[in-house]
């Protein structure tokens, strides 16, 4: 009878820690719902879906080979794509960076090159910045801002951080080419070169290495240093030399706008007002 007694007073006692056990997980499973819910409610999920972020940072990525806006544009093309070095002179809105840009992009997600160099002559357009914070790719960051824009569009922003980070993609002032060599897995562009001296022209022209792409760009007419124009120099020395292609846009190849156009006109063949 006893042990009838003890048994049974041993399965209630059972029975109550089982439902207190139960209680207290259940107690615990809401309170970490709750605790969740509540650290959710800070969160913002920078992957959600929205048409107006997405317009606004994300640039669509452009898997579509590159197409020419204008005869000129193609010929450009046709030379970066048939020559070791090619230099693009012109206005500005022809195409000159945009195209440039656009073909290293593709040659490095097709494989054909490992590494794309971007540069361009530390000079200010007719004003002085001052210092600037950071390292230095963050000091040059301000002057490869198109180019980033453009590799942006062509390759997606995740995939342009990521060369970045890795060395694939690389930004640096024309002073930092001394020493380099250019090989063959390499697509180097040299922006705003009416900014160079025939000497900084020279050691960069002296760093190509055999089968690499090299593309200089510049208007002569816009130089924004004295003395003698390292772009303008270049192409009178290179005429006639194998690999090499001098292209030449004019006002009429202007693809960013027609205002362009007239404004450059106005500038040009107006005197100034006084």
């Amino acid at each position: 009878m006893a042990k009838r007694s003890h048994a049974r007073r041993q399965m209630k006692y059972q029975g109550e820690q089982f439902t207190y056990n139960s209680k207290h997980r259940d107690s615990k499973r809401s309170k970490a719902k709750r605790r969740q819910a509540e650290e959710n409610s800070n969160i913002v999920d920078i992957n959600a879906h929205s048409n107006q972020l997405e317009t606004a940072y994300s640039p669509r990525h452009k898997k579509v080979p590159l197409e020419a806006r204008t005869p000129s544009q193609q010929k450009y093309i046709n030379a970066i794509h048939n020559n070791c070095l090619t230099f693009g002179i012109g206005p500005a809105g022809t195409g000159k960076s945009y195209c440039a840009g656009a073909l290293a992009a593709e040659a490095l997600e097709s494989g054909r090159i490992e590494r794309i160099i971007l540069t361009r002559p530390a000079v200010e357009a007719g004003e002085n910045l001052g210092f600037l914070p950071g390292e230095v790719e963050d000091k040059f960051a301000v002057y490869i801002d198109a180019f980033r824009d453009i590799l942006n569009e062509r390759l997606g922003r995740g995939v342009v951080d990521y060369c970045l980070r890795h060395g694939r993609i690389v930004g640096a002032p024309l002073a930092y080419m001394r020493g380099k060599t250019f090989n063959n897995a390499t697509f180097v562009i040299l922006d705003e070169a009416q900014n160079t001296t025939p000497v900084q022209m020279k050691m960069f022209l002296t760093r190509i290495g055999e089968d690499c792409k090299v593309v200089i760009n510049g208007d002569i007419k816009q130089s924004d240093i004295r003395g003698a124009n390292g772009l303008e120099d270049a192409v009178q020395r290179v005429q006639g030399l194998p690999g090499v292609h001098v292209h030449k846009f004019e006002k009429t190849d202007i693809v960013r706008s027609g205002l362009v156009r007239h404004l450059l006109d106005r500038y040009e063949y107006e005197e100034p007002i006084s």
